[in-house]
């Protein structure tokens, strides 16, 4: 019988602690006040919209080339090759990105290529790491180049 007179005297014991620090499931939580919590989120470049998780397109969007000094070469066949979020454009290919996801490394795109008069459907994996970008064929027996991040055209103009 003891143990029911304790059940009530607990129950007031924990009112009377005050009010708890977490809130009910039906009440929102409340808000976040830091520098961080306050900036805008940032915005995706045009056309991507929500299909990149992660880190984003920013990683491989852009110019990229085997080696850095074809980076000043806007024809032939030492050229960087310029991939945004619907286009993969390399030395006599063209490619359009069907789709792509984000993996533990990076991201696989599906692209519809067109070469010197011939169509394909190609998977390539895209890693990145700073300015270095892993490029791996996957539907050529992972046969992978590595690339640099080329400047910006106007970064890379000398001064006048």
């Amino acid at each position: 019988m003891t143990q029911h007179r304790f059940v009530p005297f607990l129950a007031l014991a924990l009112v009377a602690c005050g009010r708890s620090e977490t809130n009910p499931p039906t009440d929102p939580a409340a808000p976040i006040n830091t520098a961080e919590a306050e900036a805008p989120a940032p915005t995706p470049p045009p056309g991507v919209g929500s299909i990149m998780p992660g880190s984003g397109p920013q990683t491989f969007v852009g110019r990229w080339a085997a080696n850095v000094r074809w980076c000043a070469n806007p024809r032939g066949a030492e050229r960087p090759i310029e991939i945004s979020t619907t286009r993969f454009e390399g030395y006599e290919n063209s490619c359009g990105i069907l789709s792509i996801s984000q993996v533990a490394d990076g991201y696989e795109a599906a692209l519809a290529c067109a070469a010197e008069g011939q169509t394909s459907n190609e998977r390539v994996r895209m890693a990145v790491q700073g300015d270095a970008m892993r490029l791996t064929w996957l539907n050529r027996n992972g046969a992978a180049v590595s690339l640099v991040r080329c400047p910006a055209p106007e970064a890379a103009a000398p001064a006048s």
